[in-house]
């Protein structure tokens, strides 16, 4: 125990110099945020911090180890990745209307979720008491309220199933079939965000709320948009793109190194690519003008098993050695320019980019929302492995959260006269900012629970001790060509989806025959 007690006051004093000690935990946000952002924090503040005994006790009662496995895996059904791999597809076999409905939900629900991220600065809940059950290290950088995750498998979904509705044609049992799918698909993304640990209850239920107003307002409007989108001229494509770049320079500068604004960008883009794409590619002798402009030829009869295999693999390869290209050429010769726009003063960086003139060049950088070829072996490997039972801050915003906590608790114990009466979720309450949990109670877990004991947590240093903890989730460093380089891959992407791959389908056999130029 002694070697242990050591080991951890080296690791506090190595981390020293990384903790900002200038500042109180309960002023880190009332500094960086304007008033009233800062305001409504505090007015949702409580509710996270009310609901997050109630949380650990629903996912203490609830947990077993093949739960654990199901709501850990299933999570990766409604990420980035999932979508960006998936929706290409859509297109590729004809599902035209399906896949622009679901691109407009998704990316408005990825951009708006972050942005109100960012906006209010809201903190997961807790942990301790609770356990963060995940596959991804990455998702825990990000503020809890309003759950992305949520958002997206609700707007999907209730997508889905109202075009579902809309066709008459599909036989009763598929039909059946697709609705449950739906349901089981929609209960274990938001079910598991709370199990998980995740999120809370108020983050699933505006997460829910967003997701329905936007598949919703997409389904009502499809029509219209589709009209405005689909004329002769290019002038919609131009507003769109404005309407991007405004958007994207509007999104607020969080407190803390959130990763939302980068996955805002980036679908962002994919809706200017597939709109770009879909307004050319109908107005080409590839296309088909049925169901909707814009279509992809496609009919399994004619095509048959192995063509239609062979569309995804040489989409997918296409859309891959796009990302592969395009984004280290962009890294290549986007600083210099960038460095001559900051001299000329005119470059609004954001906070936690690194700007032009500090970098020599840009390394090779993972891409949490799509994957490069050489990461692929990795993820794969990640699905495989045993999903990771997680203890104690993950991010800033975590350890801000526990140090403000412990110091309102503080401020409780001296003002308070009585002893509350005792309840069953009291346990919970009394791990909350504590730092060390019930050793019985973790199970099957990589977490060093002895290593939380022997620490300690004194008042000198409880903020060293606490962001100590969250070295292994700090998020990487950033740089400013990205928001540009992720602009430009990602609308490419999207343009590969909607209109070039399709196109090389035809030249490579893979079409349906369609023969001539394009206009």
């Amino acid at each position: 125990m002694n070697d242990l007690n050591d080991s951890c006051s080296a690791e506090i004093e190595k981390g020293q110099a990384k903790v900002d000690a200038g500042l109180l935990p309960r002023d880190h946000y009332k500094h960086r945020l304007p008033r009233w952002r800062y305001m409504a924090r505090q007015r949702l503040l409580p509710l996270v911090r009310w609901e997050t005994p109630y949380l650990a006790w629903m996912q203490e009662h609830c947990r077993t180890p093949f739960l654990d496995s199901y709501f850990a895996l299933t999570a990766n059904l409604g990420t980035h990745t999932f979508f960006m791999t998936m929706l290409p597809m859509l297109f590729w076999f004809g599902f035209t209307d399906l896949g622009r409905g679901a691109v407009h939900v998704l990316a408005s629900g990825v951009f708006f979720s972050g942005f109100v991220k960012d906006l209010l600065c809201l903190p997961r809940p807790l942990s301790p008491p609770l356990h963060r059950i995940t596959m991804s290290g990455s998702a825990a950088l990000e503020y809890g309220f309003p759950s992305t995750h949520s958002t997206n498998a609700v707007s999907v979904a209730l997508y889905g199933l109202l075009a579902l509705n809309d066709s008459p044609s599909v036989p009763s049992h598929v039909r059946v079939g697709l609705q449950s799918l739906a349901a089981v698909y929609t209960f274990s993304i938001i079910f598991g965000r709370l199990y998980c640990g995740m999120h809370g209850f108020l983050d699933v239920i505006v997460g829910i709320t967003l997701g329905a107003f936007l598949a919703v307002v997409q389904w009502v409007f499809r029509h219209d948009i589709d009209a405005y989108v689909f004329g002769d001229s290019f002038v919609p494509i131009l507003t769109i793109a404005i309407g991007i770049l405004v958007l994207v320079r509007i999104h607020p500068e969080p407190a803390d190194a959130c990763p939302c604004f980068d996955d805002g960008v980036a679908f962002a883009a994919v809706i200017f690519g597939v709109e770009l794409g879909n307004w050319h590619y109908s107005k080409t002798v590839w296309s088909w003008n049925e169901p909707s402009l814009g279509t992809v030829p496609y009919e399994y009869q004619q095509l048959g098993l192995v063509k239609s295999f062979l569309r995804v693999i040489v989409g997918i390869v296409i859309i891959f050695l796009w990302r592969g290209t395009a984004k280290p050429t962009f890294h290549h010769f986007l600083p210099p320019i960038y460095r001559l726009v900051e001299r000329i003063g005119l470059l609004l960086p954001r906070k936690d980019f690194i700007s032009a003139s500090e970098y020599k060049k840009v390394p090779q950088l993972p891409d949490d929302t799509l994957p490069s070829l050489d990461e692929l072996p990795s993820l794969v490997r990640s699905i495989r492995r045993p999903r990771s039972d997680s203890v104690g801050p993950q991010s800033a915003a975590d350890a801000y959260e526990t140090l403000a906590y412990r110091e309102m608790r503080r401020r409780e114990s001296n003002a308070a006269s009585t002893a509350p009466k005792p309840r069953e979720v009291d346990k919970y309450e009394r791990e909350m900012g504590t730092g060390v949990v019930d050793v019985d109670a973790l199970y099957r877990g990589n977490h060093d629970c002895e290593h939380d004991y022997a620490c300690g947590n004194s008042e000198g240093e409880e903020e060293r001790e606490v962001f100590r903890r969250i070295e292994p989730f700090k998020p990487r460093v950033r740089y400013d060509v990205e928001v540009v380089t992720k602009l430009v891959v990602y609308a490419g992407i999207a343009w590969w989806a909607v209109e070039g791959a399709p196109i090389i389908f035809e030249l490579v056999g893979l079409g349906m025959g369609a023969v001539g130029a394009v206009i």
